[in-house]
């Protein structure tokens, strides 16, 4: 009998030594990656930071209209604007990594106090269009594949590349025509109907997720608000990441089909819905988790233009807010923390990766 030694280990190693060998690629593998995102996300900030100054000091460009001379002058001096660059950057890298972004300059609130209060609108969000891209990507790809080069196959593919390629402002103004406008069944903006974010604000210790925060109303018709105002943005921000989930998910459930395994179960009489239930989806769901990290990049950018559309009021609403007023130190803020999550997702998916295939801790 072969024995097989795990990556390693040494020739002729023991089970139990064999099992720590793996065990120590694990941390090893995750030890390397936690250290990967120090780098990253100083890079990501570092850019933020020079790519803002590049439109100048932040006061000038949100208030030079608006002040004389003289006082745009004290306000640039007393917020540290005329120093030397390079001292501006290392002090903001000292206050990024304790959690000081400063202060916005057009309403003078704590940036801090800003990304806690409309990031949990963001992630809210963000988690609705990943259930979308879920309920809809995975079971169309695995139809997709079960008809691959008939006519079901080619309609879900064009559906896939059309739902990719649609802009988000486009679909969503579609939706909000059709369901909104002609049908009247779903709320065309907002959170959360008026006399629900009343019931909501009157919370102690709110979390700033909605739906969170009506269960704790105990209203049924308060959650049903909330989950009425999430169908459309949701749609039209998860039907973005279904069309990738889709096209994944039948490439890897085909490649599976062809597998000698799987023609060995075939030849036994084993029925083509069960091979692609029990046999594909396994495995073709490994390369969705590894993307995750991508496509949540995708949906923060898509969350923008989607929250705009129909006033969610999250993080992209209120960058579009302060781009408009110039005020950059917001702005620089609100992408720092976008390039923070971005990283910090990243890892925790390839953590997932690495525990679900273990051959990517090798």
């Amino acid at each position: 009998m072969t024995t097989v030694t795990a990556p390693g280990a040494p020739a002729g190693a023991t089970p139990a030594a064999q099992k720590r060998a793996r065990g120590g690629g694990f941390w090893r593998y995750l030890l390397v990656r936690f250290l990967l995102i120090i780098p990253t996300i100083f890079i990501l900030v570092t850019l933020v930071f020079f790519l803002m100054r590049l439109t100048g000091d932040p006061i000038t460009a949100s208030l030079g209209d608006r002040l004389t001379p003289e006082q745009l002058a004290e306000r640039i001096h007393a917020a540290g604007y005329d120093r030397p660059i390079l001292v501006q950057y290392l002090e903001y890298l000292a206050n990024v990594f304790t959690g000081n972004f400063g202060s916005s300059i057009t309403d003078g609130r704590p940036i801090s106090e800003i990304l806690f209060t409309y990031g949990s609108a963001t992630l809210e969000l963000v988690i609705y269009s990943l259930i979308v891209a879920f309920i809809v990507g995975i079971p169309l790809g695995m139809v997709a594949a079960y008809f691959r080069d008939r006519w079901g196959d080619a309609g879900l593919r064009v559906f896939a590349i059309l739902s990719y390629a649609t802009p988000v402002f486009f679909a969503g103004l579609v939706l909000k025509l059709i369901f909104s406008v002609w049908l009247k069944v779903l709320p065309v903006a907002g959170r959360a109907s008026t006399r629900t974010e009343i019931k909501i604000q009157s919370l102690d210790g709110q979390t700033g997720i909605y739906f969170i925060d009506a269960l704790r109303t105990g209203s049924a018709a308060a959650v049903g608000d909330v989950l009425a105002h999430a169908v459309l943005p949701a749609l039209t921000l998860g039907l973005l990441t279904a069309g990738v989930f889709l096209r994944l998910v039948r490439t890897n459930v085909i490649g599976t089909l062809s597998r000698d395994y799987v023609d060995a179960a075939r030849s036994r009489g084993v029925g083509e819905y069960r091979l692609v239930r029990k046999h594909a989806l396994k495995p073709a769901l490994v390369p969705i988790i590894t993307v995750i990290g991508l496509q949540i990049a995708l949906l923060l950018g898509g969350a923008v233009l989607t929250e705009t559309t129909f006033e969610w009021k999250g993080l992209g609403f209120q960058l579009t807010e302060y781009l408009a007023k110039r005020d950059f130190v917001a702005v620089q803020g609100i992408v720092a923390l976008l390039a923070v999550i971005v990283a910090v997702t990243n890892f925790i998916v390839d953590i997932v990766a690495a525990i679900l295939d273990p051959r990517v801790r090798y």
